[in-house]
């Protein structure tokens, strides 16, 4: 039961007759943007009004919930001559009410009987027919009653979906290219399998193993965010496990995820021990990051399967696979590792227990964990090759298993292995990804044998096509010694493993190499990227190389860290150590702050806990934070003899105190001086030097005035590496893999390949971050040192205001053109206000402001139309949320200061965001767009290819 609504009204009246839950579901929208259930009508106006707000035409589906049903979906694909295939039937593990891009996922589909899998595979190929798909790839989804079977439809997207690039590396069929050949009028029987070579598309792909996909979440990076999974997807990353068994895959999908979990069994350290019985059933039902979790323990104290899959919804199927592998875990601890024979033995790694996880639950070392098992249950490779064994794969594409033969054939080349940056998270994304993905490139061309290591779906570096060889498996140390060792047994006579490259995928591979052989490692090494990171260590070389850094000092305590402030004075940027993306970093601006951040960096539970928390050797960094300085990146190759190249410095256009991930940065530097930037270059050459640093290093810098202070250096691939490539044409990870395999840059300048100076183009390039914060609208948007975006766009223009701007539009940010500008600013942003205000009259904008912020700027000469009150102050002017919410503004810039402020600002940013009204939170960002507006309406803009930019 359905129906369509263009307005509130009559999505409540459709409501009314189906009666309760509801669902909407908004038209033209992706990854379940403003969709959700109601239960009673007060919730369904809200979600109404969201759904409206966020189809581009205004329209959004009421139709009765059905939550709680199974749900699937089918990757089909038809050509022109009406042959149709089913790519990959895929299963989610959580029931319907959660978005699939949040579910746990499972291929091939496990709970269909063969005529239920007949039918909705029928139902596909109707639907593309009926929809009219000529020619390519689709998704169609569906909801099975558990109780009655009942089968549904609830959506079809007739193009390629997020389950596409997912069901792709399941199956080893590349839907996308397929998808394109169909496009220009072959058909399926005319296109052979890439992977068997001998079969058409029109195969059907068969696998004999099953794939598990489990989200990556960032709750702990938004406050206020809530960690309940619906509607609307809210992951930022994925990975995907394959395995013999459901057991083998999940649990290699859990330590995939990079969260400190050794997998679904979790040893005598569970994390849901003391919690209670009927917190514990909460946990189990709702649907949250740690549902899973929350089963194992019902599970560990002896709940049974079919209570459990009657009160979650989740299949008892599923449910039954859970016990199995706890009902093992039991036995294990039980009985002790001495009690396995070799049928046990392989019975527990067929369900996917590692070495390490048998040592914690057996109190065993690992090592003789694998000692005792490496001859009876030794680590096999199977080959992805779509067709269940039934033809021979010519793709190397392989997957971890326990059986008694593996499927790596040799080779008599040299191989150099590439360690993957794992999941997508917030800190570490696809730019990392792109590293490793040259970096195969770069070998291939050199004439190696490009070996990758990844388990996340969404990335390049995982198709079978990018590097020689693929290994789809966790990025954990145990996982690739394995990989290492079967590449070594595959080397033919005379071949060899050349080395390891571990720094190009961010800090995954990094947690790794220390358990390496530190001779395989290419480029830097490893006690180099330790010394960047070991304060202590770090501020000798600073003070040996006579570089200024921001005084600080570390602390494992509250009062060692109260010593450091009383040497260094607030406001102290704290942080811990060995963690990307800002991660639970602060500014502190008193004793009552630098209490509460302390507290929750010391607690010994949590997210922070698990990724590796605080000790002697990973302490909290304290550091006098610079206000008002402009923050510096620079990305660099050093090669052998010593000899630098620096790649691009960037400037960026958020002061310091804003995560650089966050930050918008121009390339080339804006403001900075010659002798700043001479300054710059200097320090970089001596870090670089003085680290012994072989491939790329990238350092950060905050300047004050003439004043060039080193924030810290990093030994490895950054986040800007791609930018900086893309904005000069120099190929910059190229480079670098040369010069870590031997070259040295006097060889390749001669070749042609790196130029003699630092690039400045005749253009200006921006990078800005694109930030989720329209998927959490409880979070509050302002910006600070804790990275919180999730993605990236650049915009390339003539003047640094045409391409800010390009830049803002692409990240979803259109500035306006004319109309109204609210302005609420902090005292110490009101000197910079004024500018701004002055720009934007000039530019024929109307001004509204804060009683505070308007007597500033009139008495200074700048007329401010309209006087906007502060919250529960709407005697004096007009309320700052109603302001917004009538559509009059069309710009907001507010800068918060003190808690007052801070909250009165967060409503006014909620505001924004729920209305779309473009809100900044910096005075640099504003005074960016201001130039931004200026400079398009005076020159407009030019579109030219990159290829022609770099002619």
């Amino acid at each position: 039961e359905s129906g369509f609504a263009h307005d509130v009204e009559e999505a409540v009246e459709i409501a009314r007759r189906i009666g309760w839950p509801i669902m909407v579901r908004p038209s033209f929208i992706l990854g379940g943007a403003g969709t959700g259930i109601a239960s009673d009508e007060a919730t369904f106006r809200r979600l109404a009004r969201e759904g409206l707000a966020a189809s581009p035409i205004h329209e959004i589906l009421v139709e009765r919930s059905i939550a709680g049903w199974k749900e699937f979906e089918l990757e089909v694909m038809r050509d022109r001559a009406d042959n149709c295939v089913v790519v990959c039937a895929i299963e989610n593990v959580d029931p319907m009410g959660v978005h699939t891009g949040d579910s746990i996922t499972v291929a091939p589909a496990q709970t269909l009987s063969d005529p239920e899998y007949q039918a909705m595979r029928d139902d596909a190929f109707a639907v593309l027919r009926r929809v009219g798909v000529e020619t390519g790839g689709s998704n169609v989804q569906f909801a099975v009653n558990p109780r009655t079977g009942e089968r549904l439809v609830i959506e079809m997207n007739p193009r390629v979906s997020r389950s596409s690039a997912l069901a792709s590396k399941a199956t080893g069929f590349p839907i996308a290219k397929i998808a394109a050949r169909l496009a220009v009028g072959y058909t399926l029987d005319e296109i052979p399998n890439d992977i068997t070579r001998r079969t058409p598309a029109s195969f059907e792909p068969v696998i004999d193993y099953v794939v598990t996909k489990i989200p990556r979440w960032a709750f702990e990076k938004l406050p206020g965010a809530s960690s309940r999974l619906g509607t609307r997807m809210q992951s930022v990353g994925e990975v995907m496990a394959i395995g013999r068994t459901f057991g083998e895959s999940l649990q290699k999908a859990i330590r995939s995820l990079e969260q400190g979990r050794i997998g679904f069994a979790a040893g005598p350290n569970r994390e849901f021990a003391a919690v209670g019985e009927d917190e514990l059933w909460q946990r189990c039902v709702d649907p949250t990051p740690e549902r899973l979790y929350a089963l194992h323990e019902a599970l560990w104290r002896g709940v049974r399967a079919a209570e459990i899959a009657e009160r979650t919804g989740i299949d008892p199927w599923f449910v039954d696979r859970l016990a199995e592998i706890v009902t093992t875990e039991h036995e294990l601890h039980a009985t002790g590792i001495d009690a396995l024979d070799d049928r046990s033995w392989r019975r527990v790694r067929q369900l996917g227990f590692s070495d390490q996880q048998i040592g914690a639950i057996t109190a065993t070392s690992p090592d003789e964990v694998t000692r005792r098992r490496r001859d009876v249950a030794p680590v096999t490779y199977k080959t992805v090759d779509t067709c269940g064994a039934e033809f021979a794969a010519s793709t190397p594409y392989h997957y971890a298993t326990t059986e008694d033969e593996t499927e790596v054939s040799t080779s008599e080349r040299d191989r150099v292995i590439i360690l993957g940056s794992g999941p997508n998270r917030i800190g570490q994304g696809i730019e990392f990804d792109y590293c490793c993905v040259h970096a195969a490139y770069t070998l291939r061309d050199l004439g190696y044998e490009s070996v990758m290591v990844n388990c996340n779906p969404e990335t390049v570096s995982t198709d079978y096509s990018t590097a020689d060889r693929l290994y789809f498996e966790p990025l954990t140390a145990e996982d690739v010694a394995a990989v290492i060792d079967a590449e070594r047994a595959a080397c033919a006579p005379g071949a060899r493993v050349a080395g390891v490259i571990v720094s190009l995928g961010g800090q995954t591979p990094l947690k790794i190499a220390p358990s390496l052989d530190a001779g395989l490692i290419l480029g830097t090494d490893v006690s180099s990227i330790d010394t960047a990171e070991d304060r202590q260590q770090w501020a000798e070389i600073c003070g040996r190389l006579d570089l200024r850094q921001p005084p600080g000092g570390v602390a494992l305590t509250l009062d060692e860290a109260r010593a450091v402030v009383a040497r260094v004075g607030y406001p102290v940027l704290v942080r811990p150590s060995y963690v990307l993306g800002g991660r639970a970093m602060e500014i502190v601006d008193d004793d009552e702050s630098l209490a509460r951040v302390m507290e929750n960096l010391t607690r010994s539970h949590g997210a922070l806990a698990r990724e590796g928390g605080v000790s002697a050797s990973r302490p909290i960094l304290l550091d006098r934070f610079l206000e008002d300085a402009i923050e510096v990146d620079v990305d660099a190759v050093r090669d052998q003899a010593g000899d630098l190249y620096i790649a691009g410095v960037m400037e960026h256009v958020e002061e310091a105190g804003v995560h650089s991930g966050d930050s918008a940065c121009a390339l080339p530097p804006q403001t900075l001086r010659a002798p700043v930037l001479a300054t710059i270059n200097d320090y970089t050459a001596r870090i670089a030097a003085a680290l012994e640093v072989v491939g790329l290093i990238n350092v950060q810098y905050a300047v004050k005035g003439d004043d060039v202070f080193v924030l810290e250096a990093n030994p490895r691939a950054s986040r800007t590496v791609p930018f900086v490539a893309k904005a000069t044409g120099v190929p910059v990870v190229d480079i670098a893999v040369r010069v870590m395999l031997g070259a040295t840059l006097l060889e390749l300048r001669a070749e042609g390949r790196v130029p003699f100076a630092t690039p400045s183009p005749a253009y200006v390039s921006v990078k800005e971050a694109v930030l989720p914060f329209s998927r959490f609208p409880d979070v509050d948007t302002l910006l600070g040192p804790e990275m919180r975006s999730t993605g990236e766009v650049m915009g390339i223009g003539e003047s640094f205001g045409i391409a800010f701007a390009k830049s803002q539009l692409a990240a979803g940010t259109r500035l306006p053109d004319g109309g109204e500008v609210f302005l609420s600013l902090a005292d110490g942003d009101k000197p910079a206000g004024l500018e701004l205000a002055r720009q934007l009259a000039s530019l024929g904008f109307t001004l509204a402001a804060t009683v505070g912020t308007a007597g500033y700027l009139r008495s200074r000469g700048v007329e401010v139309a309209t006087l906007v009150s502060k919250r529960g102050l709407s005697d004096v002017g007009v309320d700052a949320v109603a302001l917004i919410e009538t559509g009059a503004v069309h710009l907001v810039v507010n800068t918060p200061t003190g808690a007052g402020a801070r909250a009165d600002g967060a409503a006014i940013r909620h505001t924004c965001l729920v209305n779309g009204v473009p809100c900044i939170t910096t005075m640099s960002a504003a005074l960016a767009a201001a130039r931004g507006i200026a400079d398009t309406r005076a020159h407009g803009w030019r579109v030219r290819s990159l290829q022609e930019l770099h002619r």
